[in-house]
């Protein structure tokens, strides 16, 4: 339904399918590294980027997210990179709008962990802000509907993030989704139902989990956020057959031995 924003559609109690994955999949096709999983192919490979987006919607997607996954300062020094880090994001929102345009779909921007926050270091927080802020007020001006803040291990990364867009983002609507370690609390310790909580409260349009999980063991987490939540619930499992023994992704074994099957044997 094009020209609908996102919170007609929530409002209207539609649910919306988006289609994630771009940092796996280009390192599947071998247009990025493993490890440092910065979106380079961005710049390098920009017809590929936007090939993906209509591959997504095509598939039936309704939102193109932008691919600023780890486009942020501490991912690009890792890769000498930092240099780009503006054009990097700016081609990577103008691409996503692109393809939301000519498809009639919501444009999304994208921020993430900051691999650099740390509870109780205000230098790495205010660092982390910093790097929230610019990203935000880039996906601002490449024309974004909303802002996914999503792949947070820490309640206290999430809550700052859903405060940048506030703060930052010029009123557009916000996704914020959690990635849940092996137990049913966040790496600072609050529960993931109040965790949830705490950030509908603070205003979040969205709520709920990404990535960590593959469908089966995600489903349990998702029904206690639903208890504790009144609004929309995001569910974004990783395409992975993690099980009640590895529960996370990055617990699970190639099949018939003990070999970590993260990063590079996922697909065996």
């Amino acid at each position: 339904m094009p020209g609908k924003s996102l919170r007609d559609r929530l409002k209207n109690g539609e649910s919306l399918i988006v289609a994630e994955g771009y940092i796996f999949e280009f390192e599947r096709r071998g247009y990025l590294k493993s490890g440092s999983f910065v979106p380079e192919v961005v710049l390098d490979h920009p017809e590929l980027v936007k090939s993906l987006h209509e591959e997504y919607v095509h598939s039936g997607s309704d939102v193109v997210l932008a691919f600023t996954y780890y486009a942020h300062r501490e991912k690009l020094k890792l890769v000498n990179r930092e240099t780009d880090l503006k054009a990097m994001n700016m081609k990577a929102l103008q691409i996503a709008r692109e393809v939301a345009d000519e498809t009639g779909t919501l444009m999304a921007g994208n921020i993430c962990n900051s691999t650099i926050y740390k509870k109780g270091d205000e230098e790495a927080i205010s660092k982390a802000h910093d790097m929230f802020k610019e990203q935000i007020e880039w996906a601002v001006e490449g024309g974004a509907d909303f802002i996914v803040a999503e792949t947070f291990g820490e309640f206290g990364e999430a809550m700052m993030a859903l405060e940048c867009i506030q703060k930052y983002g010029n009123g557009l609507p916000s996704v914020i989704t959690l990635s849940l370690p092996m137990s049913m609390k966040m790496f600072d310790g609050v529960p993931i139902d109040e965790a949830c909580k705490r950030l509908e409260d603070a205003g979040a349009d969205v709520v709920g989990l990404n990535c960590g999980r593959g469908p089966t063991t995600m489903i349990e987490p998702l029904k206690v956020i639903q208890k504790a939540c009144k609004g929309p619930i995001a569910a974004l499992p990783v395409p992975y057959r993690t099980n009640e023994n590895q529960v996370t992704f990055f617990s699970l074994t190639v099949p018939g031995t003990d070999k970590m099957a993260f990063p590079l044997d996922l697909s065996s």
